[in-house]
């Protein structure tokens, strides 16, 4: 048998990510990455050539969240790298495994004022799970192999990861005899398991309790929904979802109550949060926001088990095992679901009044088209158009978020600018969904403060045939912030935007674009979009339309919670202590 040769580092890295199931990069070429590149071209993985690098990671971010495979974003050294930031941060806040793989000059060219130095692994340590440069061939396997196992948080938090490596050591061979066969394979998902004895607490504390609550995040994603409706079912616990597992459990279900979310969080006497976070989105967790409730936790990270509120029972384990283990010690309970049931009443009510008024409130005091039109008319195209609840929808922005929250009441899986409030989101998640899973429809809803930051990824659609459908309202404002300035200060100044056209821009990129300016045309130029994707449909909105969030202060800033009414119970609580 011939003697096996030595490998370039290059080839190896590529070796590594192919073996690990990656088969597409998301990136921007340069000099410095060059090697990676043309091996991974070579092997036939798709690179998605991007106009920008937070982009790449940003499009990384959402197919490891809708495939549930680690995504790799590619870029060059200086400016390359220091482009991710944001993007990073966004991924690490939302607990998202990916690995970015950054240049950096050779090193025979060290503390010499090589070509785009700068401190990478500094800049990103405090927004990565590990940061590191790989000076030495021989170790570049096991540094990834630790790497990828770091971001899937293997020894912690799950989050993302920056590796870079010289470009000499890129070119550098490595012999057969230090290619560890261990350091080239993927590893299965660790999967914890609940201790008996914590699935038997948590079933006692359901047994009592007599308005159990159950709020899911991140780690919910880990099943398809089975074991969190066998759990809601058999404890008649209501359900709130969050942004990060929206589509889990449809809205027909009994236990969705999202309509009567105040509700819920001020009169439950068992809160049950699955891999969630209890940050500002949810009070912290406050005794404030949660005056009556014993709290459980379950999550795979202990970040989503000790944050601001312990837990009665806190279980580390793989959230699908723990949810059924917790259905299963319930089945012979018959749970009494008034409360539960009352809470969907109200929801149905108000979510039916709200679906209503959609498609017919007023354009705002200047004429222009009220934002709630544009859900309006999606909702009108379910099930003739589009399919709502086989749709990736996606919702960036301020102000517009807002109205999207509740605006969007279907979906098969929904993304946003998350906990971080990223802005910039909606295309490049967009793109990614649309290249994820091309036969299904992807939407995105976006301010049109938020569409601009990376507006230029249209030409990334167009090119990688991404069929993505961007609805921007486009008020011509960063309107939360204008309005708060309004409001609170009585002077507007550097929150108001120029008129672009959007739609013409998409045209310049080879992308369908259309401009809206009359509420009842919305439903035709959306549903020729749908046919024509991809579009943009540039929907000229009113500045005139105040958010359901811009009254409750989230633009203001509260000193103790992020909305007014919750800050102004937290004042109270610490008054009486």
């Amino acid at each position: 048998m011939a003697e096996r040769a030595p490998v370039q580092v290059a080839s190896l890295v590529a070796e590594f990510l192919t073996e690990h199931g990656v088969d597409r990069v998301f990136g921007l070429q340069g000099g410095h990455i060059q090697p990676i590149w043309d091996q991974l071209a070579r092997r036939g993985v798709r690179i998605v050539d991007v106009r920008d690098e937070g982009s790449a990671v940003h499009m990384a971010h959402a197919h490891t969240e809708l495939t549930g495979q680690i995504a790799v974003a590619m870029v060059t050294a200086g400016p390359g790298v220091t482009n991710t930031v944001t993007a990073v941060a966004n991924a690490s806040v939302s607990r998202i495994p990916l690995l970015v793989i950054g240049g950096c000059p050779p090193i025979p060219q060290s503390n010499m004022g090589p070509l785009q130095d700068i401190p990478h692994t500094a800049i990103l340590e405090p927004v990565t799970r590990l940061s590191r440069t790989l000076r030495s061939a021989d170790q570049v396997l096991r540094e990834f192999d630790e790497a990828w196992a770091r971001a899937s948080g293997d020894r912690g938090e799950p989050g993302p990861v920056y590796l870079e490596i010289p470009t000499d050591v890129l070119r550098r061979e490595v012999p057969p005899a230090l290619r560890m066969p261990e350091h080239l394979r993927a590893k299965p998902k660790r999967r914890p398991q609940p201790h008996p004895d914590d699935v038997a607490d948590v079933a006692a504390l359901i047994r009592a309790a007599s308005k159990p609550a159950i709020i899911s995040g991140r780690g919910a994603r880990t099943t398809d929904g089975t074991d969190l409706i066998r759990l809601l079912d058999a404890s008649g616990a209501a359900y709130l979802d969050t942004q990060e597992s929206r589509g889990l459990v449809p809205d027909a279900h009994p236990a969705a109550v999202g309509s009567a979310r105040s509700a819920v969080m001020r009169d439950t006497d068992l809160l049950i949060t699955v891999g969630r976070q209890l940050d500002y989105q949810l009070g912290m967790g406050s005794p404030a926001v949660f005056p009556h409730a014993k709290v459980v936790r379950i999550s795979d990270t202990a970040s989503e088990l000790i944050d601001n509120r312990r837990g009665e029972v806190e279980i580390l384990a793989e959230p699908g095992a723990a949810l059924a283990a917790i259905a299963d010690a319930l089945k012979d309970h018959s749970p009494d679901t008034t409360w539960r049931d009352g809470l969907k009443d109200k929801h149905r009510t108000r979510a039916e009044e709200y679906r209503k008024a959609l498609a017919t409130t007023a354009n705002g005091s200047d004429g222009l088209i009220h934002p709630n039109r544009i859900f309006g008319a999606l909702d009108a195209l379910d099930g003739d158009a589009v399919d709502l609840g086989n749709t990736v929808m996606i919702a960036d922005g301020g102000d517009l978020l807002s109205f999207a929250r509740l605006g969007i009441t279907r979906c098969a899986r929904y993304l946003d600018a998350g906990a971080f409030g990223c802005l910039g989101v909606a295309t490049p998640f967009a793109i990614a969904a649309a290249l994820a899973d091309p036969e299904r429809p992807v939407i995105a809803v976006t301010g049109d403060g938020a569409f601009g930051i990376t507006a230029t990824e249209i030409d990334t659609a167009v090119r990688h045939g991404a069929k993505i459908v961007v609805i921007v309202s486009n008020n011509r404002a960063w309107n939360i912030e204008r309005y708060d300035q309004a409001e609170n200060y009585g002077l507007v100044a550097g929150t108001e935007l120029g008129d672009a056209d959007f739609a013409a821009m998409a045209r310049a990129f080879g992308a369908h674009g259309v401009r809206v300016s009359d509420a009842d045309d919305l439903e035709a130029a959306i549903r020729d979009a749908l046919e024509h994707a991809p579009a943009v449909v540039d929907v000229v909105t009113s500045q005139d339309a105040p958010s359901p969030d811009s009254g409750k202060g989230l633009g203001f800033v509260p000193d103790y919670q992020a909305l007014t009414p919750w800050n102004d119970a937290e004042i109270e609580r610490r008054r009486q202590q």
